[in-house]
């Protein structure tokens, strides 16, 4: 009983993916868009949620949205870097601006 619901969809007024938890906003990753790429800059989970897997559902979330829409990431933040290291199978994913 009692699931928790998360919600991740993009801002594109605010140039970011927010994470929603039962309607809350949790935290979102900021972008900056440079033509098919996206430069993730920062990611910011409320400390009121961490500990809770949300940053891990941020990326999830934000990366099959960008994999959906055939866009490439530059991760510029140091937590999505991490993450991408983490998981592999978003490797693909990375691009670098020349």
């Amino acid at each position: 009983m009692g699931g928790v619901s998360m919600l991740v969809e993009e801002n594109a007024a605010k140039h970011r993916y927010e994470i929603l938890v039962d309607d809350a906003l949790a935290g979102f990753t900021a972008y900056l868009p440079r033509g098919e790429a996206l430069v993730f800059t920062h990611t910011e989970v409320d400390p009121a949620f961490q500990g809770m897997g949300v940053g891990s559902a941020l990326m999830r979330g934000t990366l099959e949205q960008v994999r959906a829409q055939g866009q490439r990431i530059v991760p510029q933040c140091p937590f999505m870097a991490a993450f991408i290291k983490r998981h592999p199978e978003y490797a693909d994913l990375v691009t670098s601006l020349t």
